[in-house]
């Protein structure tokens, strides 16, 4: 079922019949599968998956908070990774509308860096726990249209590693770039996904 290239695990429909494509990007800590496993609950069914692996399973090494510096030269060499799996899904004939993108936690942070760099027309963005990359956001970093790409956004409250106001901070980011938004705050949430997300997920970006 899975092949492997460039650390890339794909399932799915294959690239070459596909419509629609799908990049998921795994938490600190976790793997390509088990972000993959995340399509039992997601609407992927016509869509090629690609799950990129991070070196020693992780994207960079310190907190999505932490001065950009530190995180160095990693961040910029995931942001590469990603650029280089979007560049193999367009050479299949894969335009932008129809790249989804998906990630919890350290890969939400880096699914929404990735998308405000470089922002324009996309399926959509579906960022479990996350928000854009910085110790402060560097507004200079984040261009483009995305031209009513729907975003949807989650945290707990308390997150012990994602803190509510950078996800405010971050989703006037996404708006002001033309992202169409849809933010969830659960009171309580532990470090993890619920049922209720993936709902959301669904109906604002997958359907």
């Amino acid at each position: 079922m899975y092949t492997h290239q460039m650390d890339v695990v794909t399932d799915g429909v294959p690239v070459s019949e596909a419509k629609k494509a799908i990049i998921m990007l795994h938490g600190r800590g976790g793997s390509a599968e088990n972000i993959i496993s995340l399509r039992r609950q997601l609407k992927l069914d016509d869509m090629a998956i690609f799950a990129p692996q991070a070196t020693n399973n992780s994207w960079y090494p310190y907190s999505f908070m932490a001065p950009v510096s530190q995180n160095q030269p990693a961040l910029d060499s995931a942001l590469e990774t990603i650029a280089g799996v979007v560049a193999m899904i367009e050479s299949n004939g894969i335009s932008p509308e129809n790249i989804y993108f998906a990630g919890f936690s350290q890969g939400a942070c880096l699914s929404l860096e990735y998308v405000a760099r470089n922002a324009k027309r996309y399926g959509g963005v579906i960022a479990l726990t996350g928000g854009l990359v910085g110790e402060e956001l560097m507004e200079d970093n984040y261009q483009g249209d995305f031209a009513g790409t729907p975003v949807f956004i989650s945290t707990g409250d308390p997150d012990p590693h994602v803190p509510v106001s950078r996800v405010k901070e971050s989703i006037a980011v996404l708006e002001r770039l033309n992202a169409f938004v849809t933010f969830m705050v659960y009171p309580g949430r532990p470090h993890t996904i619920l049922a209720g997300e993936f709902k959301l997920a669904n109906e604002h970006v997958l359907s």
